[in-house]
């Protein structure tokens, strides 16, 4: 019986750590990808080294921020039976692996470099305030979320000692934003009227305004990664294909379909939508096949 009680606290554990999540840390690996170093042994070592303390980190965050919103998550229609708010983790038990695995990430970042570790401390902090209150601060929540995106982006060109150019940063950010503002919008739409209950800052955002911030954000992202392609292909064009400028039709497109499923009530659960659409999906395949040939081989 005792056994049974410990595989089942134990599946719990793996299931509050949220693997499927770790999809978001790839973006370590987009500053070494877009400099076209990754093919580089030592550099691909160092990436995937960093891949696995974020994702380290990143799960010891959840275990935790579930210990922290379990009362808030028993409310919410999806996220009450997550382990720790339906009882089969118990929260001691929890907020201690929670820590444990984030340290682990931590050490292990120390193992790619102090600046790199210093990175990632930066996005404990930042996620541990998140936790104990600035979820609750309207536009500052949604800053902060899209924020650890930024931070993982950021991370994987200190892990490798790549420089981040200024389109990346702005790319990277309010591609960001996008995709937090529309998780928002999603929330808003599914939880209706009892959204605050859930989560405060719900109960502050109209609908309109979270959907003038998602358009926002998804057209400045759209205009600078056409700005920088364009520059790119100026830079780097040797008379070949024009692969830098045609990476952004793709682009283009994911983040026009996003927006539809967006507007039709999916944005909830993002790893759901980029996982569950076909299209987007392929979208995003035949993206990277561009964008890895015009940075791998060449215009």
């Amino acid at each position: 019986m005792a056994s049974n009680g410990a595989a089942g606290i134990v599946s719990g554990l793996l299931r509050a750590a949220r693997p499927k999540q770790w999809a978001k840390n790839v973006l370590v690996l987009a500053a070494p990808g877009a400099a076209g170093v990754l093919t580089h042994r030592v550099v691909l070592e160092r990436s995937v080294v960093a891949l696995a303390a974020f994702c380290l980190v990143a799960s010891g965050n959840y275990i935790v921020n579930d210990v922290v919103d379990r009362e808030a998550d028993r409310r919410h229609p999806t996220k009450r039976h997550r382990p720790i708010a339906s009882g089969a983790v118990p929260e001691p038990t929890a907020l201690v692996v929670g820590l444990v695995v984030g340290a682990l990430g931590l050490g292990l970042a120390f193992v790619v470099g102090w600046k790199f570790a210093a990175v990632v401390g930066i996005y404990i902090a930042l996620t541990t305030a998140y936790n104990l209150g600035l979820k609750h601060v309207a536009v500052v929540d949604i800053a902060v979320v899209a924020s650890g995106f930024v931070i993982r982006a950021v991370a994987g060109g200190v892990a490798v000692r790549v420089p981040i150019s200024q389109w990346f940063l702005i790319v990277a950010s309010f591609g960001s934003l996008f995709m937090v503002a529309g998780k928002r919008y999603g929330e808003h739409k599914d939880l209706g009227d009892d959204r605050a209950s859930v989560r405060s800052t719900l109960g502050d955002y109209p609908l309109s305004y979270l959907r003038y911030v998602w358009m926002t954000a998804s057209a400045i992202a759209m205009t600078a990664y056409c700005l920088w392609a364009f520059e790119q292909q100026h830079l780097t064009s040797k008379g070949g294909l024009p692969l830098y400028e045609l990476s952004i039709v793709p682009f283009v497109l994911a983040l026009l379909r996003y927006a539809l499923l967006l507007e039709t009530g999916h944005g909830s659960a993002p790893e759901d939508v980029i996982l569950g659409d076909q299209t987007l999906l392929v979208l995003g395949v035949v993206w990277i096949a561009v964008f890895g040939l015009a940075v791998y081989v060449g215009s």
